[in-house]
């Protein structure tokens, strides 16, 4: 499969990345993070150019994002008569935009690359549960920056170690990604406990 990319990478380039970024941040299951690996180490080489690749992914990663909080939006509102047609269902999502206005920003932000498997959701949940555009766009964008940067620098910086490099940063993201579930339901579950009268 890693010929498979590199080729794909190699043939179109920039073209490739946008596309894998953009559908990444859709939830749809492309290997967008190898493939920034895989087009740093050409730009090493000289085989492609590191300012139109990084730009590219950087573009896909941004209007995916852009996508994902606008279906969000208009799920939400289709869905939202039902919602509040229930007290406690009307509560939940007046708490629910009430965090995401509060602190959905850095939500926002950690999960373009620190938790990156969790990006697209958030961007549904940010988009329907009313968070500002403005607030999302720019937080997003600085997550990206930060996601594309990191891949395409380290895919650059690595050059010939590719697959040691991709074989690695995938335990991580599991790592990470399993380690941010575990704390947020063990608060989740903690919350709940002490609710309890």
């Amino acid at each position: 499969m890693s010929d498979w990319l590199f080729s794909l990478v190699s043939e179109w380039g920039a073209a490739a990345l946008t596309l894998v970024t953009f559908l990444s941040c859709l939830a749809i299951p492309v290997p967008s993070s190898l493939m920034m690996l895989a087009a740093g180490a050409f730009a090493a080489s000289g085989d492609m150019e590191l300012a139109p690749v990084a730009l590219g992914a950087l573009a896909g990663a941004i209007l995916g994002d852009q996508a994902g909080y606008q279906i969000g939006r208009l799920g939400m509102g289709a869905a939202e008569a039902w919602i509040l047609r229930s007290r406690a269902r009307a509560a939940v999502l007046t708490r629910a935009r009430t965090s995401v206005q509060d602190r959905g920003g850095m939500a926002v932000f950690f999960s373009r690359w620190l938790f990156s498997v969790l990006g697209p959701y958030v961007n549904l949940f940010a988009g329907g549960a009313g968070m500002n555009w403005l607030t999302f766009t720019v937080m997003g964008i600085a997550g990206e920056v930060v996601w594309v940067a990191g891949y395409v620098g380290l895919g650059y910086a690595a050059g010939g170690q590719l697959e040691q490099l991709s074989a690695l940063l995938g335990n991580l993201t599991g790592l990470t990604s399993s380690l941010a579930m575990t704390v947020g339901l063990g608060y989740l579950l903690w919350r709940r406990r002490h609710a309890r009268p």
